[in-house]
């Protein structure tokens, strides 16, 4: 509708011809699934849980100050190092288990310790306890020391524990104050807290020396099928992801944790790897990276494979395990893990140096020292077909990711990079199209989403992403009269047919060689 001018008057408009330009979607953040050291993050001398809910790192260090470090038991530190070792960027870590700290005073008690006084007759005076329930708490140690003068005594408090900061806290008393201990170690500890006990004398100290705290420990709790969906009510497990728009990838490294201690047998593993490909297929742009289960030679794994049935473009399985340091233990030793964590940061690597239409394989598994099995080239022979991707060691040329397919039965969604090429361009042309909805349904709306939809089309055309010398040969866009006659606009519907010709890895390189016998024979 025209505006009305009643006034004689210079009047300026504002007038959207523009294009509405369609950007494309970040294609490359993990999500993992499962057991940490704690789960717990301290803010102003709270403590939040973090058990069960979705949580963004950005980094190594951001990690373990939210979940601990690495964990006999647990092959998720493992699987996040990993990720950032070969070039991930943001995830999101969900612990459905903590192995060394809990928040749920019905599955943990944290680790304690009491000091008495320094009088003739000691008595008790002050009670420490770890802030984080369960066995970490029993590394804390606290050192107590004396100080002020006779008129005004006062003692000092170290608190140390490994891997974390220690803390210092001086000038402190059992009386009423700015400095009486139970305030100031409230308020700035992030690793204990004390009380003091009854009501002594302000100028009473506790016995000096140092003091470990002990006794913390943590029931341990059967891990379901239940527990990696998660409830998207709760926003806990995998359920906690759906409102997140940007999670494109998923792991489980600790499935093969619950498997290994006995928790959880193969029919369990497959309920689990079974419901992250759903929960992929549900959200569409999302990926599922799936473990294959330890100790199984290339027949083993591959009549596994073929008993599961797990048929998804939308989710590939990663053989045999890798080699890396465990850095939960003594220097110099080893550890087996699942892969998935790497495979992970190696799909954000590529996606970052190349694009999603690249395959993420021929490319090194970096930290990684050796693999569980020696895949040899007839062995994989049976395995690549039905979507087994292998990680082979080359001499001279390290561990590498020697196989870039999905689950699919269909051949149109062999590869993974097709599959999450679309699941980009798809995002990002609903993401970008919102203006569309509830906009007149008439011959310049399909015009302006044509060319939106083009533009951003001719973008992936030129990185490579898509098969044709000219655009015309890589994809088409059709929003017409044809696509939407009287009976589609009148259930207000619009419909816009798209379709690309994308990419494929060259995955048998084939050299035809013949013996030739040179430009002089053919001239005689």
């Amino acid at each position: 509708m025209s505006p009305t001018y009643l006034s004689p008057g210079v009047y300026v408009e504002e007038v959207d011809r523009g294009t509405k330009p369609i950007e494309a979607v970040g294609t490359a953040v993990a999500a993992f699934v499962g057991y940490t050291e704690r789960a717990a993050e301290i803010r102003d001398g709270e403590t939040t849980s973090l058990l069960g809910k979705p949580t963004l790192v950005t980094n190594w260090t951001q990690y373990v100050q939210k979940f601990g470090g690495f964990m006999a038991g647990a092959y998720l530190p493992d699987a996040v190092y990993g990720y950032f070792a070969n070039g991930g960027g943001r995830c999101y870590v969900v612990s459905i288990k903590t192995l060394g700290a809990s928040e749920d005073p019905a599955l943990a008690s944290p680790a304690r310790a009491a000091i008495e006084s320094a009088e003739e007759k000691p008595a008790g005076l002050l009670e420490f306890a770890a802030r984080e329930a369960g066995p970490t708490g029993n590394n804390i140690r606290v050192e107590v020391k004396h100080g002020g003068d006779e008129e005004n005594p006062t003692f000092s408090l170290q608190i140390s524990m490994a891997g974390r900061a220690p803390e210092s806290f001086d000038n402190l008393t059992v009386g009423r104050g700015d400095r009486n201990v139970e305030t100031v170690v409230k308020e700035q500890s992030q690793l204990v807290t004390v009380r003091v006990v009854g009501r002594p004398a302000a100028n009473v100290l506790p016995a000096a020396g140092t003091y470990t705290l002990a006794g913390g420990e943590i029931k341990t709790k059967a891990i379901t099928v239940q527990d990696y969906q998660g409830d998207v009510i709760k926003r806990e497990g995998m359920g906690g992801l759906e409102p997140l728009d940007d999670v494109t990838m998923i792991c489980a490294p600790d499935l093969m944790a619950s498997y290994v201690s006995g928790e959880m047998n193969l029919t369990g593993v497959q309920s689990v790897q079974q419901a992250m490909i759903d929960y992929c297929e549900k959200m569409k742009y999302c990926f599922a990276i799936l473990d294959a289960p330890p100790r199984m030679m290339p027949e083993e794994v591959k009549n596994w494979r073929l008993n599961v049935n797990y048929d998804s473009s939308r989710a590939a399985l990663y053989y045999p395990w890798i080699e890396i340091a465990d850095q939960s233990g003594q220097n110099g030793r080893t550890k087996l893990v699942p892969p998935s964590g790497h495979i992970a940061g190696i799909y954000a690597r590529s996606d970052g140096e190349r694009g999603v239409h690249k395959a993420p394989a021929n490319e090194v598994v970096r930290g990684t020292l050796g693999v569980e099995v020696q895949v040899t080239k007839g062995e994989q022979d049976g395995l690549n077909p039905i979507g087994v991707n292998c990680i082979r060691a080359f001499p001279g040329r390290g561990i590498r990711v020697w196989g870039a397919r999905t689950l699919s039965s269909d051949p149109s969604w062999r590869y993974i990079n097709v599959r999450r090429l679309f699941n980009m361009v798809e995002e990002s042309i609903e993401r970008g199209t919102q203006w569309v909805v509830f906009e007149p349904n008439d011959p310049n709306l399909w015009a302006r989403v044509t060319r939106d939809v083009s533009a951003f089309l001719r973008l992936v055309w030129r990185s490579g992403a898509l098969f044709g010398v000219t655009p015309e040969q890589a994809f088409f866009v059709k929003c017409d009269a044809e696509t939407n006659p009287p009976e589609v606009r009148d259930v207000g519907q619009l419909i816009i047919e798209v379709g690309m010709a994308p990419v494929k890895p060259a995955e048998f390189v084939i050299f035809r060689v013949s013996q030739w016998a040179g430009p002089d024979a053919a001239e005689g």
